[in-house]
C-alpha cells in the first residue's frame, strides 16, 4: 500500500512543470556541448579524486573533454553507490537515450558519442527544458553583468552580492563596480548609492531575487555612518591590506546596505550560510569548501527583527543546521526554508530535513528544492530525486499517519515544489502581466496551477573568513 502511495504521489509530482529558484546557470551557454561539461561538475571531480584519482589527471592543463570523459568514466567504480552516480545514470538515460543501468568503463566513447550527437543539436537547449519539465531557472548573476543577449523571462537574473560584501577590499572589484554604475566610490554615501543603481538595473532587467553565501563567523550588524566612512577610507588606501577589523565594518555595511535596498526594491534576500572556503587546499578546482558546525543563525536575529518587509529564503549547508532553520522559520514571519544545499543535496538528509520542515513550518514558507545545477541537464535527476522523497514523506507522515486524502498531499507538494516558488519571488507579477510559460511546446497541468493559486576561490580564506569565490 505504501510503495504504490508513493508511487501514486510521485507520478502527480513529476507531472508539474517547475521553475527552479537556483541555479549556477550561464544563460548565454545553459546545455552542455560535450560529456565533460556534466562530468567535469566539481561533484564528479571531487568524489573521483577522494576515490583516489590523482588531482593531475583531472585539472591536466590543455586535456580535451573527450580525454577527460574517458579518464573520469574510468574511475567512476567507487562512486557507484552514491547518488551523484546515479544522478549520472539518469542523465544519461532519460536525456542521451543509454540503455544500460550502469556505466561500463569500456562503454566510455558510445556514451561520449551519444551525447556529441544529442548535444550538437540546435535544439538540444529546449529539448533539455521539456524533459526535465522546467518553465524557468534562476541565475547567479555577477553585479557588473550587462544582463544582455538573453531571455529573462526564462533565465531570471539574481544579483549575487559576494564581491561586494567580502572583497571591497580588492581594486578590480572596486573598479568593475565603478564602471558598472559609472560612479566613483570615496565614502559610505557614494557606495550607498553604487548600490541603489546595481539594484535598479537588476529590478528594470526582472530580478527577482538578492543572494550571497556567507562564513560560518559572519554576524551582520548595522554600522554607523562614521565607521563605515573610515572602514572604506582604509580599504580605499590599504586595499587588501586593510586591517582585519576595516573589512569586517566594511562588508556589515555593505552587507545591510543590500538589505536596505532589498526593502525598497521588494526583492527577496537568498542567505546561504555556513560554507568554510578553502578548507581542503590541495582538492579539486570548487572541491576545497566545507560547512562549519559553529555557525547559529541567531547570528542573524538582529537583521530579521531589523528588516520585517524583507523575506529571507534561508539555506543552510549541513543538516545539523536544519533544526534551527526550521525553529526560525516556525517563529519568524519573513525567514523561509530553502531548499536543500550542497551537503545535505543527499536522500538521507533530504528527507530528514524535510520531513522536519512539512510538519513544523507554514505551509506557504517553504521552498521545497533547487538544482544549484551549472548545466541545465542535472535538473532532470536532481528535481527526480527530490520529487520522489516528497512522496514518500507525503504518503507516509500525511496520508499514512493524518490520513489526508491523496488530493490534499498532492496539493501541499504542488504547493513547496511551484507555487511557493511564484508567491514568494513575485514571479506572478511578470511584465504587461505575462505568464512565464516559455517552454511553448508543454503546458503545465492543471491541478499545478490550481494549486499555486492558493497561493567558487583561488586561495583560502583569511581568518575573518571571507570567501574567495562564488560557488554553490
Amino acid at each position: 500500500m505504501s510503495t504504490e502511495l508513493r508511487n501514486r504521489l510521485f507520478q502527480e509530482l513529476d507531472s508539474l512543470v517547475l521553475i527552479d529558484p537556483h541555479t549556477h546557470i550561464n544563460a548565454l551557454q545553459p546545455a552542455s556541448t560535450t560529456l565533460a561539461d556534466i562530468l567535469g561538475y566539481h561533484y564528479y571531480t571531487e568524489l573521483a579524486h577522494s576515490a583516489g584519482m590523482p588531482k593531475a589527471d583531472i585539472e591536466e592543463e590543455g586535456i580535451e573533454p573527450r580525454e577527460k570523459v574517458r579518464r573520469l568514466i574510468q574511475n567512476l567504480g567507487p562512486l557507484d553507490n552514491t547518488i551523484q552516480y546515479s544522478w549520472f545514470v539518469e542523465m544519461a538515460q532519460q536525456l542521451l537515450g543509454y540503455e544500460h543501468e550502469r556505466i561500463a568503463p569500456e562503454d566510455w566513447a558510445t556514451l561520449y558519442d551519444l551525447a556529441d550527437s544529442k548535444m550538437s543539436s540546435p535544439t538540444w537547449e529546449t529539448e533539455v527544458l521539456e524533459k526535465s519539465k522546467l518553465e524557468a531557472v534562476f541565475l547567479t548573476n555577477d553585479f557588473d553583468d550587462p544582463l544582455e543577449g538573453f531571455d529573462t523571462q526564462r533565465y531570471i537574473p539574481c544579483l549575487r552580492t559576494d564581491d561586494l560584501v567580502f572583497h571591497l577590499c580588492n581594486p578590480t572589484v572596486r573598479e568593475r563596480l565603478e564602471k558598472a554604475t559609472n560612479k566613483s566610490v570615496t565614502d559610505a554615501d557614494s557606495l550607498w548609492t553604487a548600490i541603489a543603481q546595481l539594484f535598479e538595473h537588476f529590478k528594470a532587467k526582472n530580478a527577482k531575487a538578492c543572494a550571497i553565501s556567507l562564513p560560518p563567523d559572519f554576524a551582520p550588524t548595522k554600522v554607523s555612518p562614521g565607521r563605515a566612512n573610515t572602514a572604506i577610507e582604509a580599504l580605499l588606501s590599504k586595499g587588501i591590506d586593510a586591517e582585519a577589523s576595516h573589512k569586517r565594518a566594511a562588508a556589515s555595511y555593505v552587507f545591510w546596505t543590500l538589505a536596505e535596498h532589498c526593502a525598497e526594491f521588494q526583492l527577496p534576500f537568498d542567505l546561504m550560510i555556513g560554507v568554510n572556503r578553502g578548507v581542503y587546499s590541495s582538492g579539486v578546482f570548487q572541491g576545497q569548501d566545507l560547512y562549519d558546525s559553529r555557525v547559529s543563525l541567531i547570528q542573524y536575529q538582529e537583521l530579521f527583527n531589523a528588516f520585517p518587509t524583507v523575506t529571507f529564503p534561508i539555506s543552510v549547508l549541513a543538516s545539523v543546521t536544519n533544526q534551527e532553520l526550521t525553529s526560525y522559520a516556525w517563529i519568524f514571519p519573513n525567514v523561509v526554508t530553502n531548499g536543500h544545499w550542497w551537503y545535505s543535496n543527499t536522500p538521507t538528509f533530504i528527507e530528514h530535513d524535510a520531513a522536519s520542515r512539512l510538519e513544523a513550518v507554514p505551509r506557504t514558507k517553504q521552498i521545497g528544492y533547487y538544482s544549484d545545477m551549472y548545466k541545465l541537464e542535472f535538473a532532470l535527476p536532481k528535481f527526480a530525486m527530490y520529487k520522489r522523497i516528497l512522496a514518500k514523506v507525503l504518503a507516509e507522515r500525511f496520508v499514512i499517519d493524518r490520513s489526508w486524502s491523496e488530493e490534499q498531499a498532492v496539493a501541499f507538494g504542488t504547493q513547496v515544489l511551484r507555487g511557493n516558488v511564484e508567491e514568494i519571488f513575485g514571479l506572478q507579477d511578470s511584465p504587461e502581466g505575462q505568464s512565464l510559460d516559455v517552454v511553448p511546446s508543454f503546458d503545465a497541468p492543471e491541478q499545478a496551477l490550481e494549486a499555486s493559486d492558493v497561493i567558487e576561490g583561488d586561495e583560502p580564506p583569511p581568518a575573518a573568513g571571507f570567501p574567495d569565490e562564488l560557488t554553490d
